[in-house]
């Protein structure tokens, strides 16, 4: 049974609806993270490239507290199993970005797909960048079900 816990927000300051700030994400070879996400994370609405010598950056556009994905190269580093999920307006959203990261170069594409699992509605690719980290891009109708 979902618990509603709306009511135990602290409102430390002036908050929109952003409810996170963003993704600094590590990456075994930087260049080939460039190359791959200098294509993907424009389809996704992060269209300001600000990437230096270190970090790979890409910021939502806007004057100030913008969303961002950062990433920076760290050889050790090894995938998981966690998964960072971008949110899409529809299922065509979806297909488009799905063929940006076909043709970027994504490995292990699965969809784009209806997950019926999930939840009611929900829509998605999965797949993972150069280096194994996992990511997807969905839409979905309903709140999601947990088991």
């Amino acid at each position: 049974m979902p618990v509603d816990n709306s009511s135990q927000t602290v409102n430390t300051h002036s908050m929109s609806t952003r409810l996170f700030d963003h993704i600094d994400l590590r990456v075994k070879n930087r260049k080939n993270a460039q190359r791959f996400y200098a294509q993907v994370l424009p389809a996704l609405g992060f269209h300001v490239d600000k990437s230096g010598d270190r970090w790979g950056l890409f910021e939502a556009p806007g004057e100030r507290g913008v969303d961002f994905f950062g990433f920076t190269e760290d050889a050790g580093h090894v995938p998981n199993e966690n998964r960072i999920a971008f949110w899409a307006e529809s299922r065509a959203a979806v297909d488009k970005i799905a063929e940006v990261v076909e043709r970027a170069g994504g490995k292990n594409i699965e969809g784009p797909e209806l997950c019926a699992a999930y939840s009611p509605g929900y829509y998605a690719v999965f797949f993972e960048d150069p280096d194994g980290n996992k990511l997807e891009v969905c839409c979905r109708d309903s709140a999601t079900v947990a088991e």
